[in-house]
């Protein structure tokens, strides 16, 4: 299976997955909110070559959870 199949077989579940992670984002562990930070900037590299793509998730992150909050303002302090 290409790619390319693979994405559009996988399309509307990918979403309600992601909107089902994005709404339990804070009850997730650091490692798993970790890993799949990092797995979505990988993904989301292979759709476009942007290098901000880690910022803005980052950022979206951080501004509609409160552990990411947390998380940022103690690695700054």
């Amino acid at each position: 299976m290409s790619s390319e199949d693979r994405s559009n077989e996988e399309g509307p579940f990918a979403s309600i997955l992601g909107l089902a992670v994005i709404h339990l984002w804070d009850e997730l562990s650091p490692e798993t909110q970790e890993t799949l930070f990092e797995h979505a900037v990988v993904i989301g590299h292979q759709a476009q070559r942007d290098e901000s793509l880690r910022e803005q998730l980052a950022k979206f992150l951080h501004d509609r959870h409160k552990r990411s909050q947390q998380g940022q303002a103690r690695t700054r302090g």
